[in-house]
């Protein structure tokens, strides 16, 4: 009977693995991610991991925690204890180490209230000595965010990849999954779910001897025959890994499954000791690693295909779109979205609510996603707007060019970008990363009437406010000339052109006095323009050949900043392509 269920037993990597991945190294440049919830490694932050991070030096931080138990190190990480680890010892900029602690916090499974009373408790704080006083108080899970650390290795760079494409060491031909245009590669590993599950695969091994207690492991922090793992150790693994006994059965933590009786003879459970042999649990995961089924690859090849966006008149390229809101849990949603072109995109959508959407090479269009969401992903677009509900965890954007993102979110991270503008509300620094050129940054400048509720719902608060201090974070430049504040002089307010039911009327928090001053400013111009024209006492032909005049020029100047497509995009599609509910 076991080994029937065995046989259809499998596991993925973890919703928390994808969304706690920090870091993405490409040819082009270091890239930086965070990794998402669902079955792959997905989404986040992205810094090149530093160097300390690696297996000998987080095995000596494993043992170090240990023998400080009650000094704030074990089994819980106290911001205090992790920044004396980091900047004492591994010599980190006490900016990068927090951004790792505050990155691997964020994630934990916390309540929108929870997550408001915090952006309450820093708002609060009047000096950088208060921050500190509350970061103090702050504690993570210890074997996790060790697990956290490593796991930064997945696109650590390599001579050998960027000379002939591969990983090394390779101890296995791995499969390339294809990109969303269908391609023969994935050059970008947080869209690649064959890529995180040949991570966990290749390097099971060093995972779980990162999880063993000292005495169970040699002068040389390997491994024995004889070595045994714990429970509680298993528990911290199942932050990466989950599973469950049929494909269309319920999922589970991994220690959960571990401990399930028709499973000890194979996995070396013992009752007696109340732990798993070493090289039984690894061969027994091993076995049963599989792909990740709610991952992005899993989506497009089999997930419900939806008809938001109409065939454009005059081209053959026609929008992808596909969820799998129907069939993935709630943790695992995501809606993935590829080459919508020269169109307007608009939902506020069930189906959007809580999922982690992926948008690629999508061009010249002005796309609306008015839902809360939990993680957006924007790759390789152009020439296009993005009007967000609130962004949960992280908004990343790579390889983007002449983009402008319109977003509340809890973090924002940029690679490879030129010349894009975000209007944001985040409570965190915005993080540029690699290969970034000419990057704008303003103020949030619009509202539409759900959106107070959707930000009540996802934990995001109006303060603090962190879009004017972004983080450089890379190692080819860590000079500011890469990014700009908008001048107060070019700024103004968008209007989002459609109608909803909700209370919210204006812009969340304000608006910042020098961005509010200008806007003053200008009405005021508006105003005397308009008391000119009034005492001119032009005659109803004046009238109506100055309207002439002024309608041609303003006609004009829709052409020159391509406002006029926005606008007649603005127009229902005909109704044999009108756009379908989902």
């Amino acid at each position: 009977m076991a080994d029937a269920s065995l046989r259809r037993f499998y596991f993925t990597l973890s919703e928390q693995a994808q969304e706690k991945i920090v870091s993405v190294s490409q040819r082009r440049g270091v890239e930086a991610e965070r990794l998402r919830f669902g079955f792959s490694f997905h989404h986040f932050l992205a810094v090149p991991p530093p160097s300390k991070f690696s297996l000998h030096y987080l095995r000596k931080i494993s043992t170090y925690v240990r023998t400080r138990a009650t000094e704030g190190a074990y089994p819980r990480l106290y911001w205090s204890t992790w920044r004396h680890i980091a900047c004492g010892k591994l010599q980190l900029a006490k900016d990068l180490a927090w951004l790792y602690f505050e990155i691997f916090d964020s994630l934990a499974v916390k309540t929108p209230e929870e997550r408001l009373e915090w952006s309450e408790i820093l708002s609060n704080c009047m000096t950088e000595d208060e921050v500190e006083k509350q970061r103090n108080q702050l504690s993570v899970d210890t074997l996790q965010f060790l697990l956290f650390l490593y796991i930064q290795q997945l696109n650590k760079v390599s001579l050998r990849t960027s000379l002939i494409g591969e990983e090394w060491p390779s101890p296995r031909n791995r499969s390339q999954s294809p990109d969303l245009t269908e391609k023969s590669s994935c050059h970008n590993k947080n869209w690649n779910d064959y890529s995180h599950q040949a991570f966990v695969y290749d390097h099971l091994s060093d995972l779980l001897e990162l999880l063993l207690d000292p005495e169970q492991l040699t002068a040389s922090f390997h491994s024995t025959h004889s070595s045994l793992v714990s429970q509680e150790a298993v528990v911290a693994l199942s932050f990466l890994i989950e599973g469950t006994a049929s494909r269309a059965g319920k999922i589970y933590p991994l220690h959960e499954l571990a401990l399930w009786q028709p499973l000890h003879a194979e996995n070396g459970f013992s009752k007696i000791s109340k732990t798993f042999s070493f090289y039984k649990l690894e061969a027994w995961l091993r076995a049963c690693l599989t792909g990740n089924p709610f991952g992005t690859s899993a989506c497009l090849k089999s997930g419900k295909k939806l008809a938001w966006a109409h065939q454009v008149e005059g081209t053959t390229k026609r929008a992808k779109i596909a969820c799998n809101t129907h069939v993935a849990p709630r943790m695992h949603r995501m809606v993935v979205m590829s080459q919508v072109y020269k169109q307007t995109l608009a939902k506020s959508s069930d189906t959007l609510v809580g999922a982690h959407v992926k948008i690629h090479r999508c061009n010249e269009s002005f796309i609306y996603l008015l839902s809360p969401l939990r993680s957006v992903t924007i790759e390789k677009c152009r020439n296009s707007t993005f009007v967000l509900g609130p962004v949960q965890t992280a908004l990343h954007l790579h390889s983007c060019d002449n983009i402008k993102v319109i977003a509340v979110c809890h973090r924002l991270s940029i690679s490879s970008t030129t010349g894009c503008v975000f209007h944001i509300l985040t409570p965190t620094r915005p993080l540029i990363l690699s290969g970034n050129q000419t990057v704008t940054f303003a103020p949030f400048h619009t509202h539409y009437p759900m959106l107070e509720d959707h930000m009540a719902r996802t934990g995001l608060a109006t303060v603090p406010n962190y879009w004017d201090k972004p983080m450089v974070v890379c190692r080819e430049n860590s000079d500011t000339s890469v990014f700009r504040l908008l001048p107060p002089c070019e700024f103004y307010i968008f209007i989002i052109p459609f109608e909803m039911e909700g209370d919210t009327t204006e812009i969340p928090g304000g608006l910042p006095s020098a961005y509010q001053k200008a806007l003053g400013q200008r009405e005021q111009k508006i105003q005397i323009w308009q008391k000119i024209v009034k005492e001119a006492r032009l005659t109803k032909d004046q009238r109506k050949q100055f309207q002439v005049l002024v309608e041609n020029k303003f006609y004009e100047w829709l052409i020159h900043t391509g406002h006029r497509q926005q606008l007649d995009s603005l127009v229902p599609p005909a109704a044999g392509s009108k756009q379908a509910a989902g």
